[in-house]
């Protein structure tokens, strides 16, 4: 098994660490997340030998060809290069190589858009990690793994800003909040939110982040990870307002995405599956991503 690095605490302030302490996984939800229970029900379990590395379909042979967008960011990557295996999803990118049977040299990382991940079309990778939520929509245009991480998502904001100390949706009613475009960061600010000012849409978080500086709006909506690193990172006041609930308990999680009908779906899901079952995404998040909870949003 591939070892996890250990290098978070060269790369990220004391203030951030301070926060990353054991827990169970933060989970998240969106009005159309897949539960955890039932994420991979569309996926069939391959015999060894389907999944054996010679008889993988891939892009380029011997290969795994990984994508992910530019920038990659903490807590998920680290310096930006998802091939140091630091950071969350780069670790558990070259942990389902290790399943599948690659070396960490046979492994090719190309950079895919946000957007062009999850749109219909040819893909020109063979998986893609890049915190990209399952949900039926999506999987009428890409094929998913099973769930790698189940993800909270969160408000954040400035200190003294009209949003802070917001203890309930209702509290957030007025507010001007902003997310990445295409996420369900940024659907959940109409779908769950119900805010009266339209969600400010930005190509990047870090677009999102320099309004929330600049005063154009009053907080972001991201996950919980990415949370604890704006506010302890890219922000000099920045705190965390709270999660969001889960309506009716589903679980929103991320998982690989591949492309439509992949060859390729089940071997990674069960790659994902045995991850899971063994403690190694545990571990993985425990080095990179966990955090004491934040406040429940009412």
């Amino acid at each position: 098994m591939r070892t996890i690095p250990r290098t978070l605490a060269a790369t990220v302030p004391l203030a951030l660490l301070l926060a990353l302490t054991a827990c169970g996984a933060p989970r998240d939800e969106a009005d159309d997340a897949v539960d955890s229970t039932t994420a991979d029900e569309s996926s069939s379990t391959p015999d060894a030998d389907a999944c054996a590395k010679d008889g993988l379909q891939t892009l380029t042979a011997g290969t795994l060809t990984i994508g992910t967008d530019s920038p990659a960011y903490s807590p998920w990557f680290v310096d930006d290069d998802p091939t140091n295996g630091e950071g969350y999803e780069s670790a558990v990118a070259y942990a389902i190589a290790e399943q599948l049977g690659y070396s960490d040299d046979e492994v090719t990382w190309v950079t895919v858009p946000f957007n062009a991940v999850v749109s219909p079309g040819e893909k020109k990778f063979d998986l893609d990690l890049n915190q990209v939520s399952i949900t039926e929509q999506r999987r009428k245009a890409v094929d998913f793994s099973s769930g790698y991480y189940d993800v909270r998502q969160t408000v954040i904001t400035n200190k003294g800003s009209a949003i802070d100390g917001a203890t309930s949706l209702a509290d957030l009613a007025d507010a001007r909040l902003g997310a990445q475009v295409g996420t369900t960061s940024y659907t959940a600010i109409s779908d769950q939110i119900g805010t009266s000012e339209q969600a400010a849409a930005f190509d990047t978080n870090d677009q999102a982040v320099q309004a929330l500086k600049n005063g154009q709006i009053d907080g972001i909506v991201v996950d919980l990870p990415t949370a604890y690193y704006m506010t302890a990172v890219q922000l000099d006041e920045g705190t965390i307002v709270g999660q969001l609930p889960l309506p009716d308990g589903d679980v929103e999680q991320f998982g690989a995405v591949l492309d439509k009908d992949s060859p390729l779906t089940d071997c990674v899901s069960q790659a994902v599956d045995t991850l899971r079952e063994d403690g190694t995404l545990d571990d993985i998040a425990s080095e990179w991503l966990e955090q004491q909870g934040a406040p429940e949003l009412s």
